[in-house]
């Protein structure tokens, strides 16, 4: 059997909390991740799901796999365009899999929704220092953002804010 990438699974949920939190490790921000296994149940399982994922599997001989690489991600919409997109949350593939072709299965397999729904785009967010992944993206064909800066309004700035509403 060959590596494979399927929608993620109830079942999944702890290995998907753990590569989420090796990714946080990753990107030298562990003391960021707080999420937990009943977090990520709900949002990607519970009444009205806005999470969505896909896991990448490595097959051994025995045909037994293992959940090497997750992508996780939700729908944006393009007001200019009119249509929907996907907007890559978070992809990780262990590192002792990389080389592999999972990340690339792993943005096929998204860009696949984007062309069977009719998405306008997929899109994603990259750490400056991350050259190998900036190398990975640039390969495959995606073009940085340059013009565009990410804000984010979080914990007590947020809450100020929303005293005023």
């Amino acid at each position: 059997m060959t590596d494979r990438v399927r929608g993620v699974r109830p079942e999944d949920v702890p290995t998907v909390v753990a590569l989420v939190h090796e990714l946080a490790e990753y990107e030298r921000e562990p003391q960021s991740c707080t999420l937990t296994d009943a977090q990520l149940a709900a949002a990607l399982f519970g009444p009205a799901p806005a999470l969505f994922g896909h896991v990448a599997e490595v097959v051994g001989p025995d045909g037994r796999a293992e959940i090497a690489g997750v992508a996780l991600w939700f729908l944006n919409f393009s007001t200019w365009r009119g249509l929907h997109g996907v907007y890559l949350e978070d992809l990780y593939v262990r590192p002792n899999r990389r080389g592999r072709g999972l990340g690339r299965a792993l943005l096929a397999t998204l860009a696949g929704v984007c062309a069977e729904r009719g998405y306008a785009r997929l899109e994603w967010s990259v750490l400056d220092w991350n050259e190998p992944s900036i190398r990975f993206y640039r390969a495959i064909g995606a073009v940085p953002m340059d013009e565009w800066t990410t804000f984010r309004l979080d914990g007590d700035a947020l809450d100020a804010l929303a005293k005023e509403s």
